[in-house]
């Protein structure tokens, strides 16, 4: 098994990938990207993710179906969610099936880092 960790991110803004991706591989980071929820589910049924990054307002399936998806198949995944419709009925709901992290849209690089990092200890440990 490889060591290094495995992150998808979903988001149907293309800018969230573009900035993300790069970031995150220059931190040693296995990044692939989705903007459509049905290949992102596709990609995840083939294979395991250390950690998922997904939106929750998307065309098709939403994030909620998504995230309620990654964690029957895989509930070691650590799942973030990031959102610009935050409120405290979806962060609710995100932790109540089993979501790591809730960030709200805008962000900063250096925040969902911080969060991944604290994901991909909590899997280190596990």
């Amino acid at each position: 098994m490889s060591e290094q960790t495995s992150i998808l991110i979903l988001d149907d803004e293309p800018i969230v990938s573009k900035r993300l991706r790069p970031s995150l591989e220059k931190k040693g980071y296995e990044v692939e990207t989705f903007t459509a929820s049905a290949d992102a589910l596709k990609r995840v049924r083939e294979r395991q993710f250390d950690i998922v990054v997904t939106d929750l307002k998307m065309e098709g399936v939403d994030g909620m179906q998504f995230l309620t998806e990654v964690k029957s198949l895989y509930p070691d995944t650590e799942v973030i969610v990031i959102t610009g419709f935050a409120t405290m009925a979806t962060a609710k709901e995100s932790f109540n099936k089993g979501v790591f992290d809730f960030l709200a849209k805008p962000f900063k690089l250096g925040e969902i880092a911080e969060v991944i990092a604290k994901a991909e200890a909590k899997i280190k440990k596990s």
